[in-house]
C-alpha cells in the first residue's frame, strides 16, 4: 500500500520530467545524428580524395617503371657494349677505354632520363667490370651479377629485389640457358619512391608504405614497427578477399587511423596510407566537443529544472498530500502557510478553512456519535454481569452440605468474591490485559472445583502491557465449558495460549470438544462477519466480538476455526501497538 501511494505521490513529478526529457532528448539525438552524419560524409569524401591521390601517384610510379622497362632494350642493343662484351680482351687499352666511356655516357643519359633511377649499370663478365654512369674504375660483383640474371628470378615480377635494393634488368642474349654476355640494369631510387609515397598523405600527418608480402619487402615513410605489423595483417586480409583498392579503419595505440590502400600489379604490392582521423575530422572534432559541452549544459539544465520543480511544485504538493493523509488518520492539523499569493497559497488557506469547518462538525456531530457508541458498549458489557451468578450459588450450596468439601467451599467463596468484585467494577471501561488474564484464571479455578480433574486446563504465552475492554477472555472460556467440555464423557482439554505478530496480538482458546461440526463453525464465522450491522442480544462470542470491534476497529475481533485438539479454536485478535490506544483516545474526545 505504501509503495502504491509513493508511486502515486511522485507520478506528477515523473510525468513533468518525462515531458521535459521527451522534448530535450530528441533535440540532442538529432544534433548527434547530424554531427555523426557530417563526420561520416566528410570522412568518406576525404577517403575518396586520398584514394584518388594514391591512384595518381601509384599510376605515375607504374608508368615510370613501365617506361624504363620498355626503353631498356634500346640500351641493351648498344653496339659498343656488344663489342666490349665479346672482344674486350682483344682490344687495345685505348680502344677499350674509348668504348667504355661511350657506354658510360649513354648510361648517364639513361640515368638522367628518369628521377626514379638511382644508377644505370652494365655488367660485363668478360672484362670483369661493372660500368656505371659516373664511375670508371669498377669491378664485377659476382653475387650481384648472378642476382641480376633472368635465370636467377623465381618469380614473375618486373623488378628484382636484392639486398633491400630494387633493380630492372635485361640480359643479352635474352633467351639463353647459358650465362649471358652482359646485363644492363637500372637501380631504382628507394628515396624517390619514398618521397612519392610521402606526397600521398604527408600533408595530413599520415604515413605511407609500399608493401609486398610475397617477397617480404616494403618502403615506408616512417611508420613504427607496431603499425607496420598491423598494416601487414591488414594487407593480408585484403589479399584474401581479392580487394584491389578502398579504405577502412585501423586502431593503433588507441587512435583510429584511416587506412587507404591500392594494389599495384606491376609492383605486386599494396600501397597503404594511414592518416589519423583527428587530422581528417579536425574541424568536426571541435563540433563534437561542442556537442558534449551541450550535453553537459543540458544535464545542468535538467538538474536546475528538477531542483526548481521539486522546490516550487513537488514539495508544496507533497506537503498538501501529507496533510490530507493526516486528515485520513483523524489528525486535523492545519498547514503552515509559507507561500505568497500563488496557487499553493490559495490551496493551503482553503485547506485550513476546511479543517476548521471539520473541527466544528466533529464537535457538533461526531462526539455525539461517540457518546452513543460508548453507551452501547456499556449496555453490551452489562449483559455479562449476571451471567454466572445463578450457577455459583448452586455449587456453593452443594459444597457446604458436604463435610468433606468444606475447604473447597471456603476456596470457592474466595473465588466467587474475586469474580464478582471484578464483574461489578463498572467505573473502568479499560483494564490491563494482565487483570483480564487473572480474572480468567479465577474463573477456571472455580470450574475446576465444579468439574474436578476431568478437564485439564493450560495457560501458555506472554502478555504484553496493553489495555483491553473488560470481559473479553472469560466469556470465551465459559463458552468452551458450556458447549464443549461440560457434557463430555471423555477427559476434556482446554488450552489458552498467545501469539504476537507485529502489531497484532492474538489469544487462542482451544478445546477438544466433539459436538461441533464444520458446518456449525462456518455458520458461526458468518455470524461474526455480519455482527457489525446489528446489536446481538447475547452474552457469548458475538458480544465479545462486537465490543472488540468498537474498541479497535473492524479489522479486529474474533475468528473461529477447527482446533488441533479436535474441537473449536477461537482467536481473540487485539492491537498491541499505540494505534489501539489512539483509537480510544480519539473516541473519548
Amino acid at each position: 500500500m505504501k509503495t502504491l501511494f509513493s508511486m502515486h505521490e511522485s507520478s506528477i513529478f515523473k510525468k513533468i520530467m518525462a515531458a521535459f526529457l521527451a522534448a530535450l532528448l530528441p533535440m540532442l539525438a538529432i544534433t548527434w545524428m547530424i554531427n555523426e552524419r557530417g563526420s561520416a560524409n566528410i570522412r568518406s569524401e576525404i577517403s575518396e580524395s586520398v584514394l584518388n591521390t594514391t591512384r595518381f601517384y601509384m599510376d605515375s610510379l607504374d608508368q615510370e617503371a613501365d617506361r624504363i622497362s620498355r626503353y631498356l632494350p634500346n640500351y641493351v642493343m648498344d653496339q659498343d657494349l656488344m663489342e666490349v662484351a665479346t672482344t674486350g680482351k682483344e682490344m687495345s687499352s685505348y680502344e677499350r677505354s674509348s668504348k667504355i666511356l661511350d657506354i658510360q655516357s649513354r648510361l648517364e643519359l639513361m640515368k638522367n632520363s628518369s628521377p626514379y633511377i638511382r644508377e644505370a649499370k652494365a655488367y660485363i663478365p668478360l672484362i670483369n667490370r661493372t660500368v656505371l654512369s659516373n664511375n670508371f674504375e669498377t669491378h664485377l660483383d659476382e653475387q650481384e651479377y648472378a642476382s641480376m640474371q633472368t635465370s636467377a628470378k623465381s618469380y614473375d615480377e618486373a623488378f628484382i629485389y636484392w639486398n633491400n635494393r630494387f633493380f630492372i634488368t635485361m640480359q643479352y642474349p635474352v633467351n639463353t640457358s647459358r650465362s649471358p654476355l652482359y646485363v644492363v640494369g637500372v637501380e631504382l631510387s628507394a628515396t624517390k619512391i619514398r618521397d612519392t609515397l610521402a606526397q600521398i598523405g604527408g600533408n595530413r600527418g599520415g604515413h605511407s608504405v609500399l608493401l609486398n608480402l610475397n617477397r617480404g619487402w616494403h618502403i615506408d615513410t616512417g611508420m613504427d614497427d607496431e603499425l607496420l605489423g598491423q598494416v601487414a595483417a591488414f594487407v593480408s586480409a585484403q589479399q584474401e578477399t581479392l580487394s584491389k583498392e578502398g579504405y577502412d579503419t585501423i586502431v593503433h595505440q588507441g587512435k583510429r587511423l584511416l587506412a587507404v590502400y591500392k594494389y599495384s600489379a606491376l609492383w605486386n604490392a599494396y600501397s597503404v596510407t594511414c592518416i589519423p582521423e583527428e587530422m581528417i575530422l579536425g574541424s568536426l572534432q571541435m563540433y563534437r566537443t561542442l556537442f558534449w559541452w551541450a550535453c553537459a549544459l543540458a544535464a545542468a539544465i535538467v538538474l536546475f529544472f528538477t531542483y526548481f520543480l521539486l522546490r516550487l511544485i513537488y514539495r508544496p504538493l507533497m506537503k498538501l498530500v501529507h496533510s490530507f493523509r493526516r486528515v485520513q488518520q483523524n489528525r486535523l492539523e492545519p498547514i503552515q502557510i509559507n507561500r505568497g499569493a500563488d496557487e499553493f497559497g490559495y490551496l493551503y488557506q482553503a485547506f485550513n478553512d476546511t479543517i476548521s469547518s471539520l473541527k466544528k462538525l466533529i464537535e457538533e456531530n461526531y462526539e455525539q456519535q461517540i457518546r452513543n457508541q460508548r453507551s452501547e458498549l456499556k449496555r453490551l458489557q452489562s449483559q455479562i454481569n449476571p451471567h454466572f451468578l445463578y450457577n455459583c450459588f448452586f455449587v456453593l450450596c452443594r459444597l457446604i452440605k458436604s463435610d468433606k468439601h468444606k475447604e473447597k467451599a471456603y476456596q470457592f467463596c474466595l473465588y466467587i468474591g474475586q469474580y464478582f468484585q471484578f464483574i461489578t467494577r463498572n467505573d473502568e471501561d479499560e483494564i490491563p490485559l494482565t487483570q483480564e488474564m487473572e480474572h480468567s484464571r479465577t474463573y477456571v479455578k472455580m470450574q475446576t472445583i465444579c468439574y474436578g480433574d476431568r478437564i485439564e486446563v493450560g495457560f501458555d504465552g506472554d502478555v504484553p502491557p496493553i489495555s483491553v475492554p473488560r470481559l473479553i477472555l472469560q466469556p470465551i472460556i465459559e463458552n468452551a465449558y458450556k458447549h464443549a467440555l461440560g457434557n463430555m464423557l471423555l477427559p476434556g482439554e482446554l488450552w489458552v495460549h498467545t501469539e504476537l505478530r507485529g502489531d497484532e496480538f492474538t489469544i487462542y482458546v482451544e478445546d477438544n470438544g466433539q459436538n461441533i461440526t464444520d458446518e456449525e463453525i462456518e455458520l458461526l464465522r458468518k455470524k461474526l462477519r455480519h455482527s457489525t450491522s446489528r446489536i446481538e442480544e447475547t452474552t457469548g462470542l458475538l458480544n465479545v466480538h462486537r465490543r472488540i470491534q468498537l474498541r479497535y476497529g473492524e479489522e479486529y475481533g474474533l475468528s473461529v476455526a477447527r482446533s488441533e485438539l479436535g474441537g473449536l479454536r477461537v482467536g481473540i485478535q487485539l492491537c498491541a501497538s499505540q494505534r489501539g490506544n489512539e483509537h480510544v483516545q480519539t473516541a473519548d474526545r
